[in-house]
């Protein structure tokens, strides 16, 4: 008698047939690769907030240094030269003085050591000069100094009143001297210098950087130290000159 065939069981509702379970090195590695993506991201993300502080700590930087620079120019800059006052001008008018001059329409400012340096204009009231200015001391001298030099503290915004002395032909007279040197003493960037080679007829020169008044001998101390404030006034220390708050006292 035949052998009857035995039945396979059906598989049980919702079995399905797997593969072999993976093996512990393959569930490492995509734990390592998780785990570097992870790290990747999180250092991509770290760089972007370097990156937004480097921009913003520019910027800032740029904005600082540009304030800084806007103050510094407002604080440095020279003032306005104010209008020559009409009292100087009346006192030159009863001195027999000259009119205000502006001697060049273009000054050059360039520096050259002194000796290579000549004036057609005397005295000098601007043009080409020596690298060192005047000191800040003595405000008033006895002796003539490098005119290159003072041509310097010229474009400093200083104010020079030259003279001829006393004992020469034509020389301004010791009180007039004498009431000009105090306003040296006393006002900012403002000399009183004897200049021997004054032109004829002229006793007296004030300067500023491009502005020149000229003076006979008998003008009174009176007129002159009126004349000598309005300079002071006007020009010293002022945007007339091309650095005019580098000089001393300024």
């Amino acid at each position: 008698m035949a052998k009857k065939k035995r039945k396979r069981r059906p598989a049980p509702a919702g079995a399905t047939r797997t593969g072999p379970a993976p093996s512990a090195g393959a569930s490492a590695a995509r734990r390592e690769k998780k785990e570097a993506a992870r790290l990747q991201r999180e250092r991509a993300a770290k760089a972007q907030v370097r990156k937004g502080a480097v921009r913003r700590g520019l910027i800032g930087g740029l904005v600082g240094l540009l304030v800084f620079v806007g103050i510094s120019w407002f604080t440095n800059r020279a003032p306005a030269a104010k209008p020559y006052p009409q009292s100087a001008i009346d006192a030159g008018l009863g001195g027999h003085c000259d009119d205000l001059q502006t001697p060049q329409s273009s000054p050059t400012n360039a520096h050259h050591p002194a000796a290579e340096i000549t004036y057609s204009q005397r005295p000098a009231t601007a043009g080409d000069h020596d690298p060192t200015p005047l000191p800040g001391q003595p405000r008033t001298y006895s002796t003539p100094v490098v005119e290159a030099q003072a041509v310097h503290s010229l474009e400093h915004g200083s104010v020079i009143m030259y003279y001829r002395a006393s004992g020469e032909p034509e020389g301004l007279p010791k009180a007039v001297v004498d009431a000009l040197g105090s306003v040296a003493t006393s006002s900012p960037a403002t000399y009183l210098i004897p200049y021997p080679d004054l032109p004829t007829g002229t006793a007296l020169a004030y300067t500023a950087w491009n502005k020149l008044v000229t003076c006979p001998k008998d003008i009174t101390p009176d007129q002159a130290t009126t004349i000598a404030n309005g300079f002071v006034e006007s020009f010293a220390c002022s945007n007339n000159a091309p650095e005019g708050k580098n000089g001393d006292g300024c």
